[in-house]
């Protein structure tokens, strides 16, 4: 009665984010009750290997005792404090200390938001103002990668490249570009990866002359690709990039919401290319999802020409809960729990997990594996010489899912039939093994689906 009450009470008043509002009506609202370790329960009892660490972010897993005691003293102490006025808190500055140290090269400088689509916003406006700051304001175009994501803001969504954040949103804007995705495994160049780096940087180099050199403010990337697919570029792809911006002077963006605190491996996945970009955007594991903030990392060159360009004048970019000090306070403690350990146990589980994918490939449905770390793929097709994706009909994102589930694996679905891996750092020898297992069984009924057979079939 608890859960359908729920149930009844989700349809009628929350509306959930990217969902088909009259699907999820349809179907209805699945409760979770509980968490622990790498397992959640829901309102039945039903438990679960959370394969996606909710969503790409519980990096540490769930119910560290550490965590909510650092949040319940911060609330104690002091549960509120302004970064305006020139006022702060000891949590938001030594948390802007321990990360600035960790950072790549010269960012050492740290402005809080409340998750990663604030952070891409706030990086819009440092960039402009950073332009302006220069004397140069007519670069104002920014340029973004096809199946990039960054984030679901008025702006953030048009550097997104993904069809459904566009649609009836009248995006993306005219001031924002796009190249091509290194995506190695339907590359029209080939998995050659140093074919896909030139066709790149061809790209890139075609895309700043067709707008212009002068104008360029900016390029954003991801160090992996993850709502497009868990998409990795080649070695050296990143680096290549990041050389091109730096030579044409325009600024390089890291969007590392998902890729960082620990999800490839190290702290922030752009340092395993010993790549320094002009800003990286952080949100997710900085705090593993026990609450929402973001970071904005900024070169120290930025930073001095924004400052000087201000001079004693307000810089006008704010958020009434920047530098929270109850979220700094927990972002010290996963910090620390990082530092201890996880970091370390991701490495080896990830290493467990690339393993037992790649074991998949031997099944009919799977064309691809691919992933680094705790961060991967498996891509489905129905005909693996011509990579024939499954049809619409078998509806592969809502059928897998669902069969995911009722195996005891959470997992992100995607619409084109690409299985999304994103597990807590924390997992063990035993729910690694699990997760590709559950896996194996869940592809073997999609196998068995009426539209799945025909179009093996065909």
């Amino acid at each position: 009665m608890y859960a359908n009450s729920l149930i009844e009470l989700d349809r009628a008043h929350l509306i959930h984010p990217v969902a088909s509002y009259r699907s999820h009506e349809k179907h209805g609202v699945r409760v979770l009750a509980s968490a622990k370790g790498a397992t959640v329960t829901d309102a039945s009892g039903k438990q679960l290997i959370d394969g996606f660490a909710g969503l790409w972010c519980v990096n540490a897993g769930y119910g560290h005792e550490s965590i909510v005691e650092a949040a319940a003293r911060q609330m104690q102490e002091l549960p509120y404090a302004t970064a305006y006025f020139g006022l702060g808190s000891e949590p938001a500055i030594r948390l802007a200390s321990e990360l600035a140290d960790r950072a790549p090269g010269d960012l050492n400088h740290v402005y809080f938001t409340l998750g990663g689509s604030d952070a891409v916003d706030s990086t819009i406006r440092f960039i402009r103002y950073y332009w302006n700051a220069r004397g140069r304001p007519e670069r104002d175009q920014f340029i973004s990668v096809e199946q990039g994501y960054h984030g679901s803001s008025t702006a953030g969504a048009g550097l997104t490249a993904l069809p459904a954040f566009h649609a009836g949103f009248g995006l993306p804007f005219d001031w924002q570009h796009k190249i091509p995705s290194h995506y190695a495994y339907r590359n029209p160049v080939g998995d050659d990866p140093q074919a896909i780096i030139e066709a790149s940087l061809a790209a890139l180099k075609s895309k700043v002359e067709a707008i212009g050199p002068e104008r360029v403010a900016a390029f954003y990337v991801e160090p992996i690709q993850g709502s497009g697919g868990v998409l990795v570029p080649p070695k050296g792809w990143v680096k290549a990039m990041r050389d091109f911006c730096r030579e044409h002077d325009i600024l390089f963006v890291a969007d590392e919401v998902i890729t960082g605190f620990g999800r490839t491996g190290p702290l922030f996945a752009c340092s395993e290319e010993e790549v320094v970009p002009d800003f990286i955007t952080t949100a997710k594991g900085l705090t593993s999802g026990y609450v929402p903030m973001g970071a904005v990392f900024m070169a120290d060159h930025v930073y001095e020409t924004i400052a000087e360009g201000a001079g004693a004048t307000a810089i006008g970019h704010g958020y009434t809960y920047s530098a929270h000090p109850v979220s700094a306070a927990v972002g010290l403690e996963v910090l620390k729990l990082y530092e201890n350990g996880l970091l370390q146990n991701g490495v080896r589980a990830g290493a467990r997990l690339m393993r037992g994918l790649q074991s998949l490939r031997d099944h009919p449905l799977v064309g691809d594996v691919r992933g680094r770390g705790m961060l991967a793929a498996v891509e489905l097709v129905v005909d693996k010489s011509n990579k024939t994706p499954l049809p619409s009909s078998a509806e592969p994102a809502r059928r897998i899912f669902d069969r995911a589930w009722e195996n005891g694996l959470v997992i992100r679905a995607f619409a084109n039939g690409v299985l999304g891996y994103a597990p807590p750092l924390c997992c063990t020898e035993t729910e690694i093994d699990a997760i590709v297992e559950r896996t194996r069984i869940t592809l073997d009924e999609t196998l068995e689906d009426p539209d799945v057979r025909r179009a093996l079939r065909a």
